[in-house]
């Protein structure tokens, strides 16, 4: 190639590529305001980078108001694309991730659902689901608000997060209604679990004087007996109504009894 023709090329649309990969990193890992302003930060020094490269080729005879409106230009183009790749990669993390708890979302439950039923299909490898609910939560948040609301249902998915393994899946399916998927966990392991989320959940609670509990039901199946994973997970959630009945009952027994 002759030194003529590089002349005419132009590389400057890689000066997009570390917007980009800001955007994407910002997008994933942010939590806090001001990590959001990351990209915008880098989209201007990219600019003034590639300006200052332009004037530096031509020195002294670059006018300064040319370099200042190309900086200040394509800042703002980069702010703007760095912004939209921001959000198109949030909305594609927080399809399969709750924005509130980092849980699963539906979703992505159900896709992990189908993905353990075909193996447990396949290698006759019993699978659980649990179904989590928080009792008396709206009367809570009419107590304290809604903020506090919101910290109880942290505190709850980060004891689902702490009492599982790597290969569980921690869900919220929106509310205070929560699952926990258990691959290779026969009903034994899942009696073990809730028991581990019942005292975690008790013990968190109690130190903060929230008047809540959680209600926990189970389901155990192999694939080869069912297709359906949403009726896996109907199947827990009656067996929570059915733990939340049995629960009501004991208090009221306790409460009726004469002193």
């Amino acid at each position: 190639m002759s030194f003529e023709m590089g002349k005419y090329i132009s590389l400057d649309v890689l000066y997009c590529l570390p917007i980009i990969q800001t955007a994407h990193l910002t997008a994933i890992h942010a939590t806090r305001r001001n990590d959001t302003q990351i990209s915008t930060l880098v989209g201007m020094a990219v600019a003034l980078v590639w300006s200052a490269t332009e004037v530096a080729i031509i020195w002294p005879d670059f006018p300064l108001a040319v370099f200042v409106l190309n900086t200040f230009t394509r800042s703002v183009a980069f702010t703007v694309i760095g912004r939209v790749v921001i959000k198109l990669w949030r909305e594609r993390e927080y399809a399969h991730k709750d924005l509130l708890t980092g849980l699963a979302t539906r979703l992505e439950l159900l896709e992990r659902l189908q993905v353990e039923q075909n193996r447990s299909e396949r290698t006759g490898s019993p699978y659980s689901v649990l179904f989590i609910d928080i009792d008396r939560f709206k009367s809570m948040n009419d107590i304290f608000g809604h903020r506090i609301g919101d910290e109880a249902l942290v505190v709850l998915a980060n004891i689902l997060k702490a009492s599982s393994r790597k290969a569980d899946v921690s869900a919220r399916l929106g509310g205070d209604e929560f699952v926990l998927l258990l691959p290779d966990t026969d009903q034994q392991s899942c009696d073990i679990m809730i028991k581990r989320i019942e005292t975690s959940a008790r013990q968190a609670f109690e130190k903060r004087m929230w008047p809540i509990s959680v209600s926990i039901g189970k389901a155990t199946k192999i694939g080869k007996d069912y297709k359906d994973v949403e009726w896996l997970i109907q199947s827990a959630d009656e067996n929570m109504y059915e733990a939340k009945k049995k629960k009501q009952q004991m208090v009221q027994g306790t409460s009726a009894k004469p002193s």
